[in-house]
């Protein structure tokens, strides 16, 4: 049966590694293969532990629905002051179902909107995150005396 190098070896670990972040690690004080595997399982777990306690946005769609509700209350009731001589005919609950009905839709808009928003922060805070764990794990491994090439 044929044996792989130390470095081969690395390599080849360093491929099937959990995270996969590094393509090569090559030892540079003499670690042997057992070594090795050990301190790129560990580095995998500092760095996963590392940036798993960063939260993830929330809220948005619930807060895009309250700024855009207030906003189409708030809407309706200048367009209403603009129209003086037939607004003040209007009574009250007319006046009422009008204000709601435009922050109704202002707030199904301001979901969207929201959401969206959250979606976009949550991919930024992802790869933020990715890029986080990627210097962590190449961090320890260098700390323990490895080269580490992307």
């Amino acid at each position: 049966m044929k044996r792989l190098s130390p470095i081969g070896l690395c390599v080849a670990l360093s491929f099937c590694s959990a995270q996969g972040w590094a393509q090569t690690v090559v030892p540079l004080k003499g670690q042997t293969s057992q070594q090795t595997q050990l301190d790129i399982n560990e580095c995998n777990s500092i760095a996963a532990s590392s940036t798993s306690t960063t939260s993830t946005p929330s809220g948005g769609r619930l807060k895009g629905a309250a700024v855009g509700a207030a906003a189409g209350a708030a809407g309706a009731q200048v367009r209403g002051r603009q129209h003086d001589e037939f607004y003040d005919r209007v009574d009250d609950d007319t006046k009422q179902d009008y204000r709601q009905n435009r922050a109704k839709e202002t707030a199904a808009a301001g979901a969207v909107v929201g959401g969206s928003r959250q979606r976009q922060e949550r991919r930024a805070q992802e790869k933020t995150n990715a890029a986080n764990t990627s210097t962590a794990y190449t961090s320890c491994l260098q700390g323990k005396g490895y080269q580490v090439n992307p």
